[in-house]
């Protein structure tokens, strides 16, 4: 007799990275899901974004190689700081220069998101994502799950699924129902300025430049090749400073779009020939502010038949580079747990146990500056301004520093590149 979990869909919240690359491991195991996305249509928005080499090997696993890949972003050869004054505090390479089977990659959000959602319809069909349904909560059933449902014309539906996963951000409905009490949303006093600027890139050509100090500070990498005749890629770049957050955030909007004069100043000077700063913030056709914001840990990402993902589970801060890489991960974790334990409640069980504590602890250390760290310690002991930077933090320090932090986000190499798939080639749930 069929495994009546393999005839009743997994219900997921949420059409964005998380989301798609859920839809996505579930087709490669053979278990039906339906996507529910709360806008009318998708489009390509957001900045750039940097997908780890860990989120990477997911990738490819989906069939989502560099050919692929190549066209919507650039492979990243090197990470660095910069102390206010222009000098590296700290340069790795990173991807297949660093030693990583795979690389890293630096994309725009958007065109990842479009990406995946082809991808989902190319495979799973038209009938799989349903555009304009928000899913506003959930009710267990005996051997099941009842999403709540609301359409964009007003209708109020119940749909039934085997399992359900929320991967429906930051203000997740799914996540304020399972945890009523969880605390407001946590802003550290960081305020980012977000745009992309035409630009000849710098110093590899495909380099993630984070320059200033830990609580003023511009990240800047390339999220497209050059082009052919004028030699300039896409510049993505974030723009931040730190203010007292004793008064909470007082803007309203979560995401607005503001003119270049109402930030520009904070960053006067910032010219050092290799490059011009206020000419780069200037240059953008469009900038958007946004408060720098996580939310305090919860203890478990699960309620019986019902799981979080992504955002909804650990929005972090983005010090790391490691949000949408982590729910891509969270993913195809939570596929191998139902290869494991079949549709069940003890797979979503399973799948808590193994990320749960190590991500929540993740989302802390990034709101304690993350790698940006090395920054606070050059302002703690020579005020950020330095000729050598061997006389304030040597080499073996840096090292240990950055060594501790990839092991924390799972970017070790040697225990990355020795890890067997996540999914087996040909795996498929029983049915």
């Amino acid at each position: 007799m069929a495994n009546p979990s393999l005839e009743t869909p997994v219900l997921i919240a949420g059409g964005g990275i998380g989301g798609m690359a859920l839809a996505l491991t579930l087709h490669q195991i053979g278990v039906p899901c339906t996507v529910f996305e709360a806008v009318a249509e998708l489009k390509p928005l957001g900045v750039g974004i940097n997908l780890q080499p860990n989120a990477v090997r997911e990738l490819y696993d989906l069939g989502l190689n560099a050919d692929v890949l190549d066209t919507i972003g650039i492979q990243v050869r090197e990470w660095a700081l910069v102390g206010r004054n222009g000098n590296d505090v700290y340069a790795e390479p990173r991807g297949l220069r660093a030693g990583y089977r795979w690389p890293q990659y630096a994309v725009h959000r958007g065109q990842l998101q479009m990406l995946l959602y082809r991808t989902v319809l190319e495979r799973l069909g038209a009938s799989a994502v349903r555009l304009g349904h928000r899913v506003t909560g959930y009710r267990h059933e005996r051997d099941g799950v009842v999403a709540l449902v609301q359409t964009r014309d007003g209708r109020t539906l119940e749909e039934r699924g085997a399992l359900l996963v929320a991967a429906d951000g930051l203000h997740s409905a799914v996540r304020a129902q399972m945890h009523p009490q969880q605390p407001p949303i946590h802003w550290g006093g960081a305020i980012m300025w977000r745009g992309t600027t035409p630009g000849v890139p710098i110093r590899t050509g495909s380099s993630f430049v984070g320059l200033g100090s830990a609580r003023h500070r511009v990240v800047l990498y390339p999220i497209s090749q050059p082009d052919r005749v004028t030699g300039l890629a896409t510049i993505n770049w974030i723009a931040e400073i730190t203010v007292d957050n004793s008064g909470g955030w007082t803007q309203g909007d979560w995401n607005r779009r503001v003119s270049v004069e109402e930030f520009a100043h904070h960053f006067d000077g910032w010219n050092y020939g290799w490059l011009d700063v206020p000419a780069m913030l200037r240059g953008a056709r469009e900038i958007f502010e946004y408060p720098m914001i996580d939310r305090d840990p919860v203890p478990t990402w699960v309620d019986g038949r019902v799981a979080l993902l992504g955002d909804a589970a650990h929005v972090m801060y983005p010090t790391g580079s490691n949000g949408a890489s982590q729910a891509i991960v969270d993913a195809r974790v939570l596929g191998a747990s139902i290869l494991a334990h079949g549709v069940t409640a003890q797979a979503l069980k399973a799948y808590d146990d193994k990320l749960c504590a190590d991500v929540s602890a993740l989302v802390l250390r990034n709101r304690g500056a993350g790698p940006f760290g090395l920054l606070n310690l050059v302002d703690e002991r020579c005020g950020g301004v330095f000729d050598d930077i061997e006389q304030v933090i040597p080499a073996a320090e840096r090292e240990a520093f950055m060594a501790r932090y990839k092991a924390a986000a799972g970017l070790a190499i040697e225990t990355l590149n020795a890890a067997p798939p996540t999914i087996p080639p040909g795996a498929r749930v029983r049915g």
